[in-house]
């Protein structure tokens, strides 16, 4: 199983609006592609940035799935995002592999 986390730094003044924004449209819209088992999003309290961050986590079963849809819907998020939050937020990436015994 290979979690694929998003890290999304923002502006505070644009937080409500963008959270309303994630919950409503974009997470779905992820949801609806038919890669991922499931998702979360979290706030990070003890972030050393400035302004507010959250990360969305997605689950996949595989990192060739995954890779299958990087390859099919490359940057989703990023082209997917609202012009008028252009420049108020900065996106970035990881997946990381599950180590359960």
């Amino acid at each position: 199983m290979i979690l694929y986390n998003v890290t999304i730094i923002l502006d505070n003044e644009i937080q409500i609006e963008w959270l309303n924004w994630m919950q409503k449209k974009q997470i779905p819209q992820l949801m609806e592609t038919g890669y991922f088992d499931s998702n979360r999003l979290l706030k990070i309290l003890d972030s050393p940035n400035e302004g507010v961050t959250y990360c969305v986590q997605f689950v996949v079963d595989s990192i060739e799935k995954l890779n299958e849809f990087k390859q099919k819907h490359g940057q989703f998020l990023e082209a997917n995002t609202p012009t008028k939050f252009n420049n108020k937020l900065v996106i970035f990436p990881t997946a990381m592999e599950f180590i359960d015994k």
